[in-house]
């Protein structure tokens, strides 16, 4: 899938490889419904708040967080998103149950099952931030410990706010964290863009850990965000960068929502298979997003 540009290069012990993929590849995480040409709508600007970028540690002022404490979901800051039917031809039914999405010891955990529910073999969740936080310029931190096995899909990406107006790939795709559960050391952040859905292109990179995987701990995936400017961190230190001249057009200047669930099979990782037992969890402790004064 990602051979059109790759280079390797040694990055504090941890392996990194970056991809340009356009137009011939699978899309990450967001639908791929065939689209008719339209006029893109203006899509809202960021605030010019934290535009220019800083270092890592200058994003201090922390404006948003859930901790995950408490014995349910706080629907004030997430919603469910529930459906039998999902895109990339996933297996997986999403519900609101929580045998699927629950929070214990200040955690919160998707959990993907394998059951019947209608015509579906797998159940799991999955969660957004839209219409109750938008994201503009700053640091997003996810404190998480990932799943495993083949076919597990796990994700923390984001979309654009005005994706009702602009459909993807027009808003844009940020992934933060995405995970082929065969792969469970890899780590592949990318993003998508495009006018449509046939001008779709993509550039991502994979961050290998140089020993076990990313169900062995909690590890702390992050985003900055600065005018004209993207760059990923996996435990504080930096393995991508993303700019205009990466990426056009280049909606990554608008506000964005948050996404967290674990998919079931599907194009990204295939089909689960012998090997593969459930229940799978993605396990999150806190997600915060920091500005700088």
């Amino acid at each position: 899938m990602k051979n059109d540009l790759k280079y390797y290069r040694s990055l504090g012990g941890i392996f990194v490889g970056a991809v340009l993929c356009c137009l011939t590849a699978t899309a990450c995480t967001e639908e791929k419904e065939a689209s008719v040409p339209a006029p893109t709508p203006t899509p809202p600007a960021a605030t010019e708040v934290n535009a220019d970028p800083r270092d890592y540690n200058q994003y201090t002022e922390l404006v948003w967080s859930d901790e995950f404490e408490g014995s349910a979901l706080n629907q004030t800051k997430w919603t469910y998103e529930v459906s039998d039917n999902w895109f990339n031809n996933e297996l997986q039914a999403t519900t609101n149950s929580s045998e699927n999405l629950f929070l214990t010891g200040g955690n919160l955990t998707i959990q993907a099952k394998q059951e019947q529910l209608r015509n579906r073999q797998y159940t799991s969740a999955r969660i957004i931030t839209k219409g109750k936080q938008d994201f503009a310029y700053g640091r997003i931190d996810v404190r998480a410990k990932l799943p495993k096995g083949k076919g597990i899909w796990p994700a923390i990406w984001m979309l654009g706010s005005n994706d009702s107006q602009a459909p993807w790939p027009a808003c844009g795709e940020i992934d933060i964290m995405e995970l082929r559960g065969s792969q469970p050391a890899v780590n592949i952040s990318t993003v998508h863009f495009g006018n449509t859905v046939a001008e779709r292109k993509f550039k991502g990179t994979e961050i290998r850990l140089p020993s076990g995987d990313f169900s062995d701990d909690y590890h702390i995936f992050s985003l900055v965000r600065s005018k004209g400017q993207l760059r990923w961190f996996l435990d504080g230190q930096q393995y991508f960068t993303i700019t205009p001249n990466d990426a056009s057009p280049y909606p990554f200047d608008n506000k964005f929502y948050m996404i967290l669930n674990v998919a079931v099979g599907g194009d990204f990782d295939g089909n689960p298979d012998a090997s593969t037992t459930f229940p799978k969890q993605m396990q999150v402790d806190y997600v915060r997003y920091y500005q700088y004064k």
